[in-house]
């Protein structure tokens, strides 16, 4: 591979940001629905914005599945999440007990019932879609660097603010992270921007300083970072105003933060609100556990999967692999041993993964990619054996 020298930076956005919190209550829903009925279809938009929740979709349950009693309990579950975000009536944002929610609920449209409805086996994919996934060996988490480190610099953010090391901070923010990079090898990182909500009473100056030693001195240290290292932090000066009360939020429209930070395609689809039949969710999911396959088995360092689907049908209509010159094998046997190797209707991908339970609202904030967290099995490696054997790879597999 090329040795040249680049930048590259990805984002990340707070618990609190307008279309985290979206993204949130959209799984929220979601779970509690999957919670009383696993074959619930769901498919629930969020908008946030000044003193008002809207959220609106399509649902489907069992006969059985008491729609009309998992439908009462939406508005008090939208509350909860906002709360749990560290919202409240004492600060600008929203306030999760004052705030107006409307909610715009529809049964799920009997053309789209019948092709995904039936023995579990027969399941098709809820919607035409192209869908990818990306792993990477340059960190352990299998993810971009600057992504990695852009996701932890909120979480650190998010964890002073709950614990009262900084009682200042409120829930929103965000950050950004460049890194430089020797051809694949990330040398260290150029730039750090993180903008936070704050108190009022609170002088930029002091914002800056307690960021700067708080937040980003233990997620970036001095070893990371390249010659003239920089941190901006609130580059406009004040940042006092936030959450929903300055900027609405909207369900998955983050993807990138979602995902791999700008490293690889996005098929459009966003995640949030969408149960397993849906394979804007469901098939990114497969086709991220397939690349952590591929990169685990030793047969690239880095490696992307396209995927698509019709509505419907089972079987996707076409699956491309691109190890981006890191390949061990040629990518055509990659792409025959995922074929021999794995079950890539959305039955199957259900079943592997285990996508039948209420673990998405964690997936909200953060990533869907790259976290060790209980229920997110397309994170394991547990078949990169099997993927090197029908590849014809004797060589043991990494465990990084």
């Amino acid at each position: 591979m090329s040795d040249r020298q680049y930048l590259f930076t990805s984002e990340s956005v707070s618990e609190g940001h307008p279309d985290k919190l979206a993204d949130r209550i959209s799984d929220s829903i979601l779970d509690h629905f999957l919670a009383a009925d696993p074959t619930a279809r769901v498919a629930c938009e969020t908008l946030v914005t000044n003193g008002r929740v809207v959220v609106a979709g399509e649902f489907g349950t069992r006969p059985d599945g008491r729609f009309e009693a998992l439908a009462a309990g939406i508005e008090p579950l939208v509350r909860q999440v906002l709360r749990d975000a560290g919202y409240s009536a004492s600060f600008p944002g929203i306030d999760p007990d004052g705030c107006e929610v409307n909610l715009c609920l529809n049964r799920q449209s009997s053309d789209i019932e019948q092709g995904v409805v039936g023995r579990e086996h027969a399941i098709g994919a809820g919607d035409q879609g192209l869908v990818f996934g990306y792993a990477t060996d340059e960190t352990p988490e299998r993810i971009p660097l600057p992504l990695l480190l852009a996701h932890r610099l909120v979480a650190r953010q998010a964890e002073l603010r709950c614990n009262g090391t900084l009682p200042w901070l409120r829930p929103d923010a965000k950050s950004q992270v460049t890194v430089r990079y020797r051809g694949a090898v990330p040398v260290g990182v150029e730039t750090v921007v993180l903008s936070t909500q704050h108190a009022e009473e609170v002088d930029h100056r002091e914002v800056e300083a307690a960021v700067c030693a708080e937040i980003v001195e233990p997620v970036i240290p001095p070893g990371c970072r390249c010659p003239g290292f920089r941190v901006l932090v609130n580059p406009t000066g004040r940042f006092v105003a936030g959450g929903p009360a300055a900027d609405t939020g909207l369900t998955g429209r983050k993807l990138e933060v979602d995902t791999y930070g700008g490293r690889c395609p996005h098929g459009g689809g966003a995640f949030s609100g969408k149960d397993p039949t849906k394979i804007d969710r469901s098939g990114a999911y497969a086709a991220r556990y397939l690349a952590r396959q591929v990169v685990a088995a030793g047969l690239a360092r880095q490696c992307t999967i396209q995927m698509a689907y019709a509505i419907g049908v089972t079987e996707p209509v076409s699956l491309y692999v691109d190890t981006h010159g890191t390949g061990a094998v040629p990518e055509a046997i990659i792409e025959d041993a995922v074929h021999a190797t794995f079950d890539l209707t959305p039955a199957g991908i259900i079943r592997a993964l285990d996508l039948r339970r209420p673990i998405y609202a964690q997936t909200a904030a953060y990533g869907h990619f790259g976290r060790s967290l209980p229920g997110f099995t397309w994170e394991h490696e547990d078949r990169a054996a099997a993927l090197a054997a029908a590849a014809g790879l004797r060589e043991e597999p990494s465990c990084g």
